[in-house]
C-alpha cells in the first residue's frame, strides 16, 4: 500500500540496477545521487548491483540496502535460455560472443530479486544493464515498471569503438527499449540522437538531467586539500577529470597545454584512470611537460581541486552528458570545454556558462584556455548555473516520471 508524503508523491519501493562501481564514470555517481535523493525524499530504495565491487561504496548513503548478485561471467544467464521465448537465440549469441558483457549473468538474479522483492519501478543504467532489467521483468512476471536510463550519445559511441559488444548496441537497444515503460536519456543531444539511431518515437524519450549537485558536493569542496599546487601561490593551474579512453581525447588537451606552457609559466593536473595512461605519459614527456603534469589517478573527492583550479578544461569527443562540467560550475571553477555531442552546449547554456571549442583542435583549445586565464570570471553566476542540474531538480523529474507511467 502505498503512502503519500507532503510533496505529493506516494512512498514507492524503487531498484536501482546497476552492474558494478568498477569504473569511475558519472552514470555510478548518478545512481549514487538518485539514490540519496530518494532516500531522503521518505522513499524505499535498492540498490542492486551486478556485483559489489569498486570505487563509491563507501559513499553509499544511509538508508539505501545493497543487493549484490554476485555476478561473474556473462554464462551464469545461460540456464534461463529456454524461459526467454522468441529472445533465447537473441541472448545466446550475446552471451556467447567475444568477451561479452559480465553484466549479462545478472539476468536470472535479477529476475528472482523482482519475484521475491516486487518493487514498483526498477531504474536502470546503460544498454546491456538496461536489457537485462527489460528482461528480467518479463522473466519474473510481475508487475514492476522498467525505466532505462542512456548516459551517452549511442551513435557516436558506437561509431568510434572496436569493441564487438558496443558495435552491438544497437541491435540490442533497438530489440530492448521499446519494452520498457519509460526511456530516459541524460540530455536533449543523447535524446536526438536515440530518435535518429533507434529509430523511436521522441514522444517515447524524456529528458532528464543528471542529478548533480548536493548539499553533499559543496561541503566536499570546501573540505581542505593538501597539494602545494594549489596553495594560492603558484602560476595557474588547469584541471581536468576523466578515464584514460579515446573519448575524453587527453592527447590533444596535452598538446594544446604544451602551447600555452611556451608562453606563460602554467601547470595541468589530470585526475582520472585507464588503459591509455602508458601512451599519454609517453606523450607528456615527448612533448617536454611532465614536470608541470600531474596524473595522480583516481581520487574520491575531486571537487576540492574543482574549488581551487584557475581553469577546467574538458577536451572530449563525445559525451552523453558531461557531469564534471557541473560539478565544475558548481565549485565556482570558470570552463573551457570541447562543443562535443551531447551535453556541454546544454550545460554551458551555449556558451554563456564557458568557452565552448571545435572537437580534436589543439591550436583552438590553446586560444581558448589562455583567453580564459586573462577574463575576469563571474564566480556565483558560474555556481548559480550548477544549481539549476540539482539533485533535487532531477529527483523531482524521476518521481513524475514514474507516476506518468504508473497510471
Amino acid at each position: 500500500m502505498k503512502t503519500t508524503i507532503l510533496d505529493e508523491h506516494p512512498l514507492r519501493h524503487i531498484a536501482l540496477f546497476v552492474r558494478s562501481f568498477e569504473g569511475s564514470g558519472g552514470a555510478e555517481r548518478v545512481f549514487l545521487n538518485l539514490a540519496c535523493g530518494l532516500v531522503a525524499r521518505g522513499h524505499r530504495v535498492d540498490l542492486v548491483m551486478a556485483r559489489v565491487k569498486g570505487h563509491f561504496l563507501d559513499q553509499i548513503p544511509p538508508g539505501v540496502r545493497v543487493v549484490d548478485l554476485k555476478v561473474t561471467s556473462a554464462k551464469q544467464s545461460l540456464w534461463v535460455l529456454p524461459r526467454l521465448g522468441r529472445d533465447m537465440w537473441f541472448w545466446a549469441r550475446m552471451v556467447l560472443a567475444w568477451k561479452p558483457a559480465f553484466v549479462l549473468g545478472a539476468l536470472s538474479g535479477l529476475a528472482q530479486y523482482l519475484k521475491r522483492e516486487q518493487p514498483d519501478v526498477v531504474i536502470a543504467s546503460m544498454d546491456y544493464p538496461n536489457a537485462v532489467a527489460v528482461m528480467a521483468r518479463k522473466l519474473s512476471r510481475v508487475n514492476s515498471r522498467v525505466i532505462v536510463t542512456i548516459h551517452n550519445t549511442l551513435s557516436e559511441e558506437v561509431a568510434r569503438s572496436k569493441k564487438p559488444r558496443v558495435r552491438a548496441y544497437v541491435k540490442v537497444d533497438r530489440r530492448f527499449y521499446p519494452r520498457a515503460d519509460a526511456v530516459v536519456a541524460v540530455s536533449q543531444g543523447v535524446a536526438d540522437d536515440l530518435v535518429r539511431t533507434l529509430e523511436l518515437p521522441a514522444k517515447s524519450i524524456s529528458t532528464i538531467y543528471n542529478p548533480v549537485v548536493s548539499e553533499n558536493l559543496v561541503q566536499r569542496a570546501s573540505e581542505p586539500l593538501s597539494h602545494p599546487w594549489f596553495s594560492g601561490d603558484g602560476p595557474p593551474v588547469l584541471l581536468t577529470v576523466g578515464g584514460f579512453k579515446p573519448a575524453k581525447d587527453h592527447a590533444t588537451l596535452l598538446k594544446a597545454f604544451a602551447i600555452v606552457r611556451k608562453e606563460q609559466t602554467v601547470r595541468l593536473v589530470i585526475l582520472g584512470e585507464g588503459k591509455l595512461r602508458k601512451s599519454l605519459t609517453s606523450l607528456a614527456e615527448n612533448l617536454g611537460i611532465t614536470e608541470d603534469l600531474e596524473m595522480p589517478g583516481f581520487v574520491e573527492n575531486p571537487y576540492q581541486y574543482m574549488a581551487r583550479a584557475s581553469l577546467f578544461v574538458f577536451p572530449s569527443v563525445f559525451e552523453g552528458f558531461g557531469m564534471v562540467l557541473v560539478e565544475a560550475l558548481a565549485c565556482g571553477c570558470p570552463i573551457v570545454s570541447t562543443d562535443c555531442p551531447s551535453g556541454p552546449a546544454e550545460i554551458l547554456g551555449q556558451g554563456r556558462f564557458g568557452t565552448l571549442v571545435p572537437i580534436g583542435e589543439e591550436l583552438s583549445l590553446a586560444r581558448a584556455i589562455t583567453d580564459a586565464l586573462e577574463t575576469r570570471h563571474d564566480k556565483a553566476m558560474l555556481i548559480a548555473r550548477g544549481k539549476a542540474f540539482s539533485l533535487d531538480c532531477a529527483t523531482e523529474k524521476y518521481l513524475e516520471l514514474i507516476a506518468e507511467i504508473d497510471n
